[in-house]
């Protein structure tokens, strides 16, 4: 047996992100891990008189701009995969 009030209000439902909302956490998703590239090949051992290895880094965490809502949505519709631990990666990359 429950002591549930009927006559409670329940929290409404969030209304899903715009299409709008998601193009632009997508295209911001993008940029970061870009640059988060460009970083981690500018350090050192990855010059041009070396070996000119590639960057590693393939998941990051999502640009903080946008709610958690956005980047659960972009996982659950194939567009980025959740690696866990709040990071998020491009799939096929």
């Amino acid at each position: 047996m429950t002591d549930e009030d009927p006559t409670a209000e329940t929290a409404p439902e969030p209304e899903p992100p715009s299409k709008e909302e998601l193009r632009l956490a997508m295209k911001a998703f993008r940029k970061r891990l870009k640059l988060m590239r460009l970083d981690d090949e500018s350090s050192l051992g990855y010059g041009p008189m070396s070996s000119g290895q590639k960057s590693s880094v393939v998941a990051i965490r999502p640009p903080d701009q946008f709610p958690k809502a956005v980047w659960k949505e972009l996982a659950r519709t194939g567009k980025i995969k959740n690696d866990g631990g709040g990071l998020y990666s491009l799939v096929g990359d």
